[in-house]
């Protein structure tokens, strides 16, 4: 029976994509390595960011210069690209029904916990969750299945009871790692060919189809 659900935050919770492209094009432009206007780096958005600035740079995730844009990266997003979002229709409304109905709602992002409050906190997201997990700044946890599997100990929560939602193959193959089954959003930016690789156990097109799902769901283990 489920009852605890896992949420991811970018790309499930809220639209991302005008904060942390804008910081990634200042973080990279500050290390001297701008990108052209047109070129898509939506593909960031979800996995641990400092890889993706080095894959960017084409260096290996720990050279300094991937730490450095990073650096760059959070000196604009600390200030004005967290609140450069916007949140998905249905979200506050679905988060209300699933907690009126008894279910205990954890965050579960890759993005520092600091960063994930000030996001949930501005746009009153926050009120609906138990307690909002993140990473480190010192990149701790932005393996999604090491931050579930801290979850899973912190919480005291058996993966059984479990159920994780989220928009990237990597909310859904960190889940499965650690017992827990996934739904995935088609919204966010994970693409239809990484979701169906990564064989979530159901899909959902908007958040508001969440509470109907999780019913039949609830139903069908029971």
């Amino acid at each position: 029976m489920i009852k605890n659900i896992l949420i991811d935050l970018d790309g499930t919770l809220t639209d991302p994509k005008v904060g942390i492209t804008t910081c990634a094009r200042y973080g990279l432009a500050k290390v001297g390595h701008p990108i052209a206007d047109d070129m898509n780096i939506d593909w960031i958005i979800g996995p641990p960011l400092k890889a993706s600035l080095a894959k960017i740079l084409n260096v290996a995730p720990e050279d300094d210069l991937a730490e450095q844009a990073l650096l760059g990266y959070r000196e604009r997003f600390s200030v004005t690209g967290l609140f450069e979002n916007q949140v998905y229709e249905g979200v506050a409304q679905t988060l209300q029904a699933l907690k009126n109905q008894g279910f205990q709602l954890f965050v579960a992002t890759a993005k520092p916990t600091i960063y994930a409050k000030q996001i949930l906190e501005h746009f009153h997201l926050a009120q609906y969750f138990k307690v909002i997990y993140g990473s480190e700044l010192s990149g701790e946890r932005t393996n999604k299945g090491d931050l579930i599997a801290y979850i899973l100990q912190q919480e005291q929560l058996k993966p059984s009871e479990c159920m994780m939602v989220g928009d990237r193959e990597y909310d859904i193959l960190g889940a499965r790692r650690n017992g827990i089954e996934t739904i995935a959003v088609t919204y966010g930016y994970g693409s239809i060919e990484e979701l169906a690789q990564a064989q979530p156990k159901a899909q959902i097109e908007s958040f508001d189809d969440l509470m109907p799902l999780i019913s039949i769901l609830g139903r069908q283990s029971a």
